[in-house]
C-alpha cells in the first residue's frame, strides 16, 4: 500500500508533522523506533510564533516580559511560553496514522525525470512506500559541528525567585577564559522551576558535569543550597548539520535556529505547509539561513570575556529587530537589518572578530 505521507521520526517535529498531514485528510505512515516514547524534554517558544491551532491545555507557563542579563539587566517586551511537553505531544493526535516501530535506513527518492513513489528501507529489511517521504529523524552528533548542552534541575517555586530568560552574570565559578555559559530560570507551571546551566554553543561544548557543577556555584553564590535529590534535566544536540530541503523538516531540515538551538516553534508553524505540499523554503528563507549560520560563526568566534556585552547590545535592540533575527525565518530585509543594526551598536574590537568568523576569513 503506497500511503500519501512517511514521516520518519516522531520527535515534536516529525509529529506535528504528521498530526497536521491527518488533519488535511492524507493518509500517513510514521516509523520510529519508538513512536510511544514520552517526550521528558522542556521546550518552549515565543508566543506570537505559534500557530493558532496549537492546544491551550499544552502550555504550562507563560512569562509576560522575560528578563535577560549581560552585563546588565533588560526585560524583553514579548510573550515567551513553556509547554507541557506531554501535553502538546499527547495534543498531536496520530489517531489514524499507520505507526511502525522500526528505524529508517534509507530514504530513495524517485530517480530524475520520474514520478514514481517514494521508499524508505527500514533495519528490518522491510521497505515501505508514499507519494511523499519526509526525513524528520533530526541531526546526529559529530565532533565538527557545534552543540548546546545543558544542565538542569526541577525545584518548587518557593526555592527560586523569578524566571530569567538568559542570564551571563559571572557568578557560577568559571575561570576568566573558560567558554561561557548562562543560566536559564523558567517555570513549568504553577510551583515548579527549572534551573538549568546552558553552554548556547560550543565545539567542543561544556560537559554535563562542567555546567552541574557551575550551576551548583551559581547557586550557592544566589543562597540556593542543592541537595542532589532534584530532578535532573541533561541536554545536548548539535546546533549545526540541519540541510533546507523538501523532503527534511525539523531538525534535520534546516528548521533549528544555529544562533539560539530553537526549532520546535518554527516546526509547528510550517507543518501545515509541508503537509499540504507547499514549499517552505522560498528563497529569503534560505537567504535567511545562511545568514543565521553566520551569525553562529560570529558567537564561536568571541573570546569569552567578551560574550554578556555582546548580549547586552542584543538585548538593547528594538522589539523588531529582536524578533525579525530569532523569528522571521523568510524575513531577509528584517534580519540583516538586525545583524546590521547590532553590528553598528559594538566596539571596534568586536566587529573586527565578527567581520573576520561571519565571512570565514582566517584570524
Amino acid at each position: 500500500m503506497t500511503t500519501d505521507l512517511l514521516v520518519c521520526g516522531l520527535g515534536p517535529a516529525g509529529r506535528a508533522l504528521a498530526h497536521r498531514a491527518l488533519c488535511h485528510g492524507l493518509s500517513v505512515t510514521a516509523v520510529d523506533p519508538n513512536p510511544g516514547r514520552r517526550w521528558t524534554a522542556t521546550y518552549a517558544a515565543w508566543e506570537d510564533e505559534l500557530p493558532g491551532w496549537i492546544a491551550t491545555a499544552a502550555v504550562a507557563a507563560t512569562v509576560p516580559r522575560p528578563v535577560c542579563w549581560g552585563t546588565k539587566r533588560f526585560e524583553l517586551d514579548r510573550r515567551y511560553v513553556v509547554f507541557d511537553g506531554a501535553a502538546l505531544q499527547d495534543s498531536l493526535a496520530l489517531a489514524g496514522a499507520r505507526l511502525v516501530a522500526d528505524r529508517a535506513v534509507e530514504i530513495v527518492a524517485p530517480r530524475p525525470g520520474t514520478t514514481g513513489p517514494e521508499s524508505v528501507r527500514l533495519s528490518s529489511g522491510d521497505v515501505l512506500s508514499a507519494r511523499r517521504v519526509i526525513d524528520a529523524r533530526g541531526t546526529p552528533r559529530s565532533p565538527g559541528r557545534a552543540e548546546q548542552t545543558a544542565y538542569g534541575v526541577v525545584v518548587h517555586r518557593d526555592r527560586w525567585d523569578g524566571p530569567l530568560f538568559m542570564d551571563w552574570r559571572a557568578d557560577n565559578g568559571a575561570a576568566p577564559g573558560e567558554p561561557p555559559s548562562f543560566l536559564y530560570a523558567i517555570p513549568l507551571g504553577a510551583d515548579r522551576y527549572l534551573l538549568e546551566e546552558t553552554c548556547l554553543a560550543g565545539r567542543p561544548a561544556l560537559t554535563g558535569a562542567q555546567l552541574r557543577g557551575r550551576l551548583r556555584t551559581r547557586m550557592r553564590s544566589r543562597g540556593i543550597e542543592l541537595d542532589g535529590n532534584e530532578p535532573v534535566e541533561h541536554v545536548r544536540f548539535p546546533v549545526q548539520g540541519g540541510r533546507p530541503g523538501a523532503r527534511r523538516f525539523g531538525a534535520a531540515g534546516g528548521l533549528l535556529h544555529p544562533a539560539t538551538g530553537y526549532s520546535v516553534a518554527a516546526s509547528l508553524a510550517a507543518a501545515d505547509a509541508l503537509a499540504t505540499g507547499s514549499s517552505i523554503w522560498p528563497v529569503s528563507a534560505r537567504a535567511v539561513h545562511h545568514l543565521r549560520r553566520a551569525g553562529l560563526r560570529a558567537l564561536l568566534a568571541l573570546p569569552p570575556a567578551d560574550i554578556p556585552p555582546f548580549f547586552d547590545a542584543f538585548f538593547a535592540l528594538s522589539p523588531a529587530h529582536q524578533r525579525a533575527y530569532l523569528s522571521a525565518r523568510d524575513d531577509l530585509p528584517g534580519t540583516a537589518g538586525a545583524m546590521g543594526s547590532l553590528y553598528r551598536a559594538l566596539p571596534w574590537r568586536l566587529r573586527r572578530t565578527l567581520t573576520t568568523a561571519t565571512l570565514g576569513l582566517p584570524n
